[in-house]
């Protein structure tokens, strides 16, 4: 009997995924439990269809990120910090306040978990930090850490 998993089960399959199990395990354990549903043309057209918009919405995220990851080569954000007399700032530039330059600058709204920072920011100057933008594409931001006055 071919079933649908409406959840993932141990050894069985995946949320989504449609497998050929025993009609016995099928009737008296998947479908009373809700753990799957059978098999219909109604609900393989339903897989078809939302399988084909994850993937269109994967595609249109991947082509944001590759458009993000262009725009960051050409582009150097400025994030304002206090510090003391020594020139030494006060804490360090976080991945959250990256986050918002870039957000404020130049409108560009990337995740401060996918700003990756080797080493905490403590002085003034110029910087180059990673960013993750996902589906295997990442970039470079230049980065301008100015006092605040």
């Amino acid at each position: 009997m071919k079933v649908i998993f409406n959840e993932d089960v141990r050894g069985q399959g995946k949320k989504g995924e449609m497998k050929e199990v025993s009609v016995g395990y099928a009737r008296n354990y998947l479908l009373p439990r809700g753990l799957a549903s059978e098999a219909t043309p109604d609900l393989l057209n339903d897989l078809k269809q939302r399988e084909k918009a994850r993937a269109a919405k994967a595609a249109k995220e991947k082509a944001t990120a590759e458009e993000y990851a262009k725009r960051l080569g050409g582009v150097q954000v400025m994030v304002r910090a206090k510090a003391g007399a020594s020139g030494k700032l006060f804490g360090a530039v976080t991945s959250e306040a990256i986050s918002k330059a870039l957000k404020e600058q130049f409108g560009m709204d990337i995740e401060k978990n996918k700003i990756v920072q080797t080493e905490p920011i403590k002085t003034f100057g110029s910087f180059t930090v990673k960013a993750k933008l996902g589906y295997e594409v990442s970039a470079n931001i230049h980065l301008l850490v100015v006092e605040e006055k």
